[in-house]
């Protein structure tokens, strides 16, 4: 008796989530063997994902399936509690836990460690590759060129830069900006996800390719992430990719396909603040 009503809790659960996704205008959830892997196969699940896939058809949710998880976002995922509450921390708890982190070999170049920056109570959360020489001098995220352009994407959607929270994959800053390694972005993301955790924003816009592909687990091209949104596996949050903004320096052409990524983050924010 007690696993059957287990498992209707179980189904009932997962009918709310689908409902509830497809009520903020989110077309589609993420499946895949990474997602199964964290998730199990066992006969509850199989029963859920069926009643789910019924779910599916009639509400008319698109199922996106996305490939395997990078070692890094597999690790700090499955270090979360999957069976109960989250646990509870703050920034200023996972700053000290962080300390003057050698964890990795970014540590032997950098000045500072840009940790983030940012309402710890945001709705909207921004993170990108990592620092590059003005954070690392400043010790704060996007202050150079591209945070000053970041800054007025913000503005441009009615909020300001005091409103949202910003972090980066990883938070020393990488030699000559090249992309962070993977026993880097290994090291450092459990600290970007037990900050996700700790603000719990309602939205995440992803800036850049690399900040796309370690965040959502996947391996696919920026262009054919961006546009939509796409969930975050046990927080909730919805992510929009987008354009980093060093890129746009780089090529002004795509300002047109971020703004109309952040148009639709605009519109969910300001739907997600109406039904408050």
């Amino acid at each position: 008796m007690a696993g059957e009503e287990e498992r209707e809790k179980l189904v009932r659960e997962a009918v709310s989530a689908l409902q509830y996704l497809k009520a903020l205008g989110c077309d589609y959830i993420p499946d895949g063997p990474g997602i199964r892997a964290l998730f199990g196969e066992g006969a509850q699940m199989v029963e859920a994902r069926e009643r789910m896939k019924e779910v599916v058809a009639e509400e008319k949710v698109v199922v996106e399936t996305v490939g395997e998880p990078t070692a890094a976002t597999a690790t700090s995922l499955q270090s979360l509690n999957l069976e109960g509450e989250r646990p509870s921390v703050t920034l200023e708890e996972i700053r000290e836990r962080l300390g003057d982190c050698a964890r990795c070999k970014l540590s032997s170049g950098r000045q500072n460690i840009v940790f983030g920056d940012g309402n710890p109570n945001a709705v909207l959360m921004f993170v990108g590759e990592g620092p590059g020489k003005d954070e690392d001098i400043q010790g704060i995220p996007f202050v150079g060129r591209a945070g000053q352009l970041l800054t007025k994407i913000i503005e441009a959607i009615d909020m300001k830069r005091e409103d949202v929270y910003i972090a980066n994959i990883v938070k020393c800053r990488p030699p000559e900006n090249r992309v962070p390694e993977p026993d880097e972005v290994k090291a450092c993301i459990p600290f970007l996800m037990d900050q996700i955790e700790a603000i719990r924003p309602q939205i995440i816009v992803t800036l850049g390719g690399v900040a796309t592909n370690n965040l959502l687990g996947t391996k696919g091209s920026l262009g054919s992430a961006r546009g939509r949104f796409h969930t975050l596996d046990h927080f909730g949050s919805l992510v929009m990719p987008t354009y980093h903004p060093a890129y746009l320096l780089r090529d002004p052409a795509k300002k047109r396909e971020t703004w109309e990524d952040m148009k639709k983050v605009r519109d969910m924010y300001n739907t997600l603040m109406k039904g408050e």
